[in-house]
């Protein structure tokens, strides 16, 4: 059994007709018919009942529609991992982040970014924003992650994400004080750092 006599199958039980099955698919009407009958031959079974000019599928036919258009997807979908694996996009990546975001932001996207980009190598290097900034500059670096402010004139900077800090205290900790608005009042609040 082949991928080709499926195909015709299924094109000619959805057509119920051998000729219109036949110029769909680019063939000529006997070369459908002799892809029909060797399949039918070969595993001992009829597929389509002819009846006059027409056919049409035969119980064992019926049965076998779906398994051939399931192979015929399964094959589809195989012929397309292919062509995504020869398109697939190679090289490497160098990142430079600081300390905070390398070890809380940056790891799941890096997950994700290898899951799509198998054979792109990523390396990741750990600084201050100045050490990332400098590390970006002097090509160390395709490009760094910061949370600080950064001074060089000639980088160019976007944003990519937004934090939002939390302030977190004890159960046993007094009542924290608010602003009119609503607002935590946090310079209010005694810090020891």
């Amino acid at each position: 059994m082949t991928l080709d006599q499926l195909r015709i199958f299924v094109a000619v039980a959805e057509h119920g007709h051998m000729t219109k099955a036949a110029e769909l698919l680019g063939i000529s009407q006997s070369a459908a018919s002799a892809a029909i009958r060797a399949l039918e031959s070969q595993h001992g079974v009829r597929l389509f009942n002819r009846v006059g000019r027409n056919i049409e599928l035969a119980q064992t036919g019926h049965r076998f529609l779906p398994e051939a258009k399931a192979v015929l997807e399964r094959a589809a979908a195989a012929h397309n991992v292919l062509e995504h694996v020869s398109q697939t996009i190679t090289g490497s990546l160098s990142i430079s982040a600081s300390q905070t975001i390398a070890s809380y932001w940056l790891p799941r996207r890096l997950a994700s970014f290898h899951e799509a980009y198998p054979a792109v190598r990523l390396s990741v290097t750990i600084g201050n924003t100045r050490q990332v900034e400098t590390n970006v500059l002097d090509g160390r670096a395709d490009f760094g992650l910061v949370e600080g402010r950064t001074e060089s004139d000639i980088l160019r900077r976007a944003t990519v994400d937004e934090d939002r800090p939390m302030l977190v205290v004890a159960g046993s900790h007094p009542e924290l004080p608010m602003t009119p608005a609503g607002n935590l009042d946090i310079r209010s609040l005694r810090w020891i750092i």
